[in-house]
């Protein structure tokens, strides 16, 4: 006979699912292999790292890669692809993505095709390998999960990795020395847990685990926003995934989307981005601009924008340098902001104060008047070309650098030190630095300046 389940039960089931599903104890990262999403347990996962040199090594499976130097230790790396026997249509763009994992005090590399996130579940919602699975040898899975709409095969690299070690073990030993007499294998004896961990490598494990989370971070940010993690922006980045992992689940702390990584960049810009200077800021500005040995004062503002800032910044100097015959090359890659800048007209409440005296009124509102204006060369242009420019007093490139490649930011702040006259000085974004003996910081908190020695 049929039991039919009054809704009360059912409720109460709903709701325990749900606890069940919210309760947090098992965290894996997550990659694809030939298009399907995989998992592993983080606590093997000692960090991620992209490489494109390994040494072959001959005679070796043919899934091993080969070895790979990681920062003076040799390791070898298996390509899961080959692994598995699935089809190797991976792009070879030279780079590979890996996992570095840390398997009974070894540690390898395993190439997947894309690292993903860091996903938190709770351990009870794992089910157990159908015996049908085909893709994937079903010894090596610990079995399958669904978060948030997709399906997760959870791998068993320690089974994976050491799986010769086992069948070492399964070496039949003689009952009896007679000919004939049977063979059976070893007894077996309960394996002895792993000691442990001392307080010292608790802590190295939670750092460990906190700096993979930290790099998916940076990947996602720069997928999304081509925001790049650097020396410049290092210490920012830290501290905000203090703030942000601390404030949020852990199964919340990754980027899943450009709104997230919008969110997480909304307090790395600078004051007023993208307008009109407060009174305040432009005072703060005003007072690290340097004493300056000629009146004929070069400026280079990258990444001027609609001009708003271009336009403070021309106040501020002729405020500071009075009798300054003053030249700011303003450019910008979005050539409808620069096309519209020079003719902005303005209501006078949208003025700062300390701009007002530079204003003329027309039929149409209030604008800059000539002498302003004169200052200011706007200039469509992609600073990563060639960038024709005299001797420079001073440099604005607020919140800019960040969102160039790492290698391309390291070329700009060189040529910031060739262009830089003595006694100039670099106005970066409030969360960016220049680091090495030849920048000295010359700013402080909101306003982030640094000279170059010569």
């Amino acid at each position: 006979m049929a039991v039919i389940k009054d809704l009360t039960t059912v409720s109460e089931e709903l709701q325990q699912q749900k606890e069940r599903a919210d309760t947090v104890n098992f965290k894996m990262v997550t990659f694809s292999l030939a298009g399907k999403e995989y998992g592993v347990d983080i606590m093997n996962v000692k960090e991620i790292a992209k490489a494109d040199k390994f040494t072959y090594v001959p005679n070796a499976a043919s899934y091993v890669k080969g070895v790979y130097n990681l920062r003076g230790d040799i390791i070898p790396i298996i390509d899961l692809r080959t692994f598995f026997h699935m089809p190797l249509e991976r792009k070879n763009d030279g780079q590979e993505n890996m996992l570095i994992l840390h398997i009974e005090e070894r540690v390898y590399g395993a190439i997947v095709d894309k690292i993903d996130k860091v996903v938190g579940i709770n351990s009870e919602t794992i089910q157990p390998p159908h015996p049908m699975f085909g893709e994937i040898n079903i010894k090596f899975i610990t079995g399958v999960v669904e978060k948030q709409g997709e399906l997760y095969v959870i791998l068993d690299v320690v089974r994976m990795f050491t799986q010769k070690e086992e069948e070492k073990q399964k070496t039949l030993t003689p009952l009896a020395e007679a000919p004939g007499e049977a063979y059976l294998a070893p007894p077996q004896t309960a394996p002895k847990g792993p000691p442990p961990p001392t307080p010292e490598q608790a802590r190295e494990k939670l750092a460990a685990l906190a700096d993979t989370a930290l790099g998916f971070i940076k990947e996602s940010l720069a997928a999304l926003k081509q925001f790049h993690a650097s020396p410049i922006n290092d210490g920012w980045i830290r501290k905000r995934f203090e703030e942000w992992s601390g404030s949020r689940k852990d199964a919340d702390i990754q980027l899943k989307n450009a709104a997230d990584a919008d969110e997480y960049l909304s307090a790395f810009y600078s004051p007023d981005s993208g307008k009109f200077w407060s009174s305040e800021y432009a005072a703060r500005i005003k007072d690290v601009l340097p004493n300056l040995s000629s009146n004929n004062i070069q400026v280079w503002n990258i990444g001027c924008g609609k001009g708003y800032e271009t336009f403070s910044f021309a106040c501020i100097l002729k405020s500071r340098y009075p009798d300054g015959h003053i030249k700011i090359w303003a450019n910008d890659s979005d050539i409808m902001a620069i096309a519209n800048a020079p003719n902005m007209t303005f209501t006078l409440n949208e003025i700062p104060e300390y701009c007002r005296s530079f204003m003329v009124e027309g039929r149409n509102g209030h604008s800059f008047n000539q002498v302003i204006k004169d200052s200011i060369v706007f200039e469509y242009h992609d600073v990563l070309n060639n960038n024709q420019l005299p001797d420079l007093d001073i440099i604005l490139v607020r919140d800019i650098l960040s969102f160039f490649a790492p290698e391309n930011q390291t070329r700009l702040i060189s040529e910031f030190g060739e262009k830089l006259k003595n006694r100039g000085i670099v106005l970066l974004g409030k969360n960016e630095v220049l680091t090495g003996d030849q920048w000295r910081a010359a700013g402080k908190d909101p306003v982030s300046a640094f000279t170059h020695n010569k």
